[in-house]
């Protein structure tokens, strides 16, 4: 079962092509990585699979409901979780977490429940009363991720969400990305570090608004005769770059 179908879809801005002509497919509890370096499509097209923004032509459909008619419903049966992680600052931990949770329509005894089992799991119940602006950058990315998934969605997308971290708590995000993509939610995550792309199911790799390659990373590395992504994404750029 396919979670996420695109074909064909386009976004322009003017005379400018930011997303051009993508097709792909991603299936139910796949880590789908989206990459490419900045300035190459992925946020404009994680957009408009999320429903935030219209595309200009093409098909798509997520978790059954179609981009152009249906973005309502698919807001409400996804996850999304920014470049910025989305959490307030001058809010607690655990006034973030029932503030999404009521957000994302849960009733009180739900966001009791789901507050409790998500800061025992992030072992953070000793600071459920610190403000979010005083946690360290990698607590703050593993908060915003889990509120996400508070109202467990079908599909998560994620923006860029280990920019700016240290490699050791990037290795921990994508532990829980794991965890999530084992309990049956899709896991759709942009970013533009090539060896991230190791750790997903299947990537596509953007170039100019372009899908220029696309499988798994062992497939992609043989089809490029490469040792890593990073040669595969050297090799793809110096193909478009010599055109």
């Amino acid at each position: 079962m396919n979670t996420i179908i695109a074909d064909k879809l386009t976004k322009r801005f003017g005379d400018f092509t930011a997303v051009d002509n993508i097709t792909f497919e991603v299936g139910k509890g796949e880590i789908f990585g989206f990459l490419g370096a900045n300035g190459a499509g992925k946020t404009t097209a994680m957009r408009m699979l999320c429903g935030l923004l219209g595309p200009t032509s093409g098909k798509a459909t997520v978790a059954g409901f179609d981009v152009y008619k249906q973005s309502e419903k698919i807001k409400r049966n996804i996850g999304y979780m920014s470049q910025k992680f989305s959490l307030y600052n001058d809010l607690t931990v655990k006034e973030n977490i029932e503030f999404y949770g009521t957000v994302y329509g849960l009733t009180r005894l739900q966001i009791k429940e789901k507050t409790t089992k998500l800061l025992e799991r992030l072992q953070m119940i000793s600071e459920k009363n610190k403000f979010v602006k005083d946690l360290p950058l990698g607590w703050k990315q593993k908060i915003s991720f889990s509120v996400a998934i508070l109202h467990e969605p079908k599909i998560v997308f994620l923006d860029e969400p280990t920019g700016g971290v240290d490699p050791i708590t990037r290795r921990q995000f994508w532990e829980l990305i794991y965890e999530t993509a084992d309990e049956g939610t899709t896991v759709f995550v942009t970013t533009h570090y090539m060896d991230e792309a190791e750790y997903c199911n299947r990537v596509s790799i953007m170039v100019d608004g372009r899908i220029d390659a696309l499988g798994s990373p062992q497939y992609l590395k043989q089809k490029y005769n490469a040792t890593s992504m990073d040669e595969v994404f050297y090799m793809l750029a110096r193909e478009t770059a010599t055109k």
